[in-house]
């Protein structure tokens, strides 16, 4: 089984969330990343955007595969992880950590009680 760490919450779409007062991080499960395999190439949002709950927001390349990135929640894009630009195989060596994705300034903190809790997304992953 992957790791899913505690202190986290999760998308159906296996992004990952750590909430830091009214911005979060996102970035992808370690299940997502040992589904796409060695990842290759990242399309980050822009600084700035606004997304939606479920929007795409970005997409990550693998030798195997593309996937979309769907923002867990919605608000505004405030900062992005470039060192992903060289160095796309972050995300695969730590996902929770240096392989973040984005930044995301919460439209509405209240959403994030939305999102499933470690057991719920080992339920999810294990489901599908």
């Amino acid at each position: 089984m992957s790791s899913i760490p505690s202190d986290l919450k999760y998308a159906k779409s296996h992004e990952w969330v750590r909430a830091e007062g009214d911005v979060v991080t996102v970035g992808i499960t370690d299940h997502a990343q040992e589904l796409l395999g060695d990842l290759v190439f990242v399309d980050l949002p822009e600084v700035g955007t606004s997304v939606e709950t479920d929007g795409e927001c970005g997409v990550v390349e693998s030798v195997k595969a593309a996937s979309d990135v769907y923002s867990p929640l919605a608000g505004e894009v405030v900062e992005v992880n470039a060192a992903l630009a060289d160095a796309p195989e972050t995300i695969n060596s730590d996902p929770y950590g240096e392989g973040w994705i984005f930044k995301l300034r919460l439209a509405d903190a209240a959403e994030l009680d939305g999102l499933l809790d470690a057991a719920g997304y080992a339920s999810h992953v294990e489901s599908e």
